[in-house]
């Protein structure tokens, strides 16, 4: 059958977690840059670049691990 097998089910969703979790920090870290800016708080606009750039990492992890697939 081509049913994925557990191993492959358990590694494609880790990807879309990766990704997920990626989204949510980009998601996060844009809203505190703007109530940064918005506030004049510099500190606050800094860590909403940081969770951003965060949530960009995740991203990749789970692009990359879903072009390289069981490979890794």
């Amino acid at each position: 059958s081509a049913r994925p097998d557990d191993a492959e089910r358990i590694y494609a969703m880790g990807e879309l977690t990766d990704k997920a979790k990626g989204l949510g920090n980009e998601i996060a870290g844009n809203v505190k840059q703007a109530a940064g800016k918005m506030s004049d708080n510099e500190h606050l606009k800094d860590e909403g670049i940081a969770q951003e750039h965060k949530g960009e990492a995740q991203n990749l992890k789970g692009k990359i691990k879903g072009a390289l697939g069981d490979k890794v």
